[in-house]
């Protein structure tokens, strides 16, 4: 069963339009599931629009990794908050959010796993100053999550422009 926004006047599906609320948010929130039981996690990312998906990095172990393990499906939001719209008869918040859908791999290649780094240090806007030591120096150690996005939907307040 496909699912619709019920506010249609909010939605938007123009591609470009989805792409940069994911290239301007600085985190996403993943809903996974696992033995039926819900968790939802909040990530630091990298948008890597070339290739469709997005980067995580993180510990080797944990939580988020063992429900990610058994069930790679996954269902995310990227938000942009635009803070509240206020008149003497209106008060609502103004925002923007890309629900999205994606398979969750892991990145064994180091090459592929550089790339990860750099693409997400550069998201959030780490200085590229001593990165590269840093990098190599936990590349081998560290785990790296894509979330290849299969699915975007998009949702705003009509007082936002994109």
């Amino acid at each position: 069963m496909r699912y619709h926004i019920r506010r249609e006047d909010k939605e938007f599906k123009n591609p470009e339009k989805l792409r940069r609320v994911l290239r301007d948010a600085k985190h996403v929130t993943v809903a996974m599931c696992r033995d039926n039981e819900p968790y939802l996690v909040s990530l630091n990312h990298g948008y890597d629009e070339k290739n469709g998906c997005l980067y995580f990095h993180c510990a080797s172990e944990g939580k988020k990794l063992d429900y990610m393990r058994a069930n790679p499906v996954v269902w995310g939001q990227a938000l942009l908050d635009h803070g509240f719209f206020a008149a003497p008869d209106d008060c609502r918040q103004n925002f923007v959010s890309v629900m999205f859908r994606g398979r969750v791999s892991f990145v064994e290649d180091l090459n592929e796993k550089r790339h990860a780094f750099l693409v997400t240090n550069r998201h959030l806007g780490a200085p590229s100053e001593g990165l590269r030591r840093v990098l190599e120096d936990n590349l081998a150690r560290t785990t790296v999550g894509k979330i290849s996005l299969e699915y975007l939907s998009g949702k705003k307040s009509k007082e936002v422009e994109l």
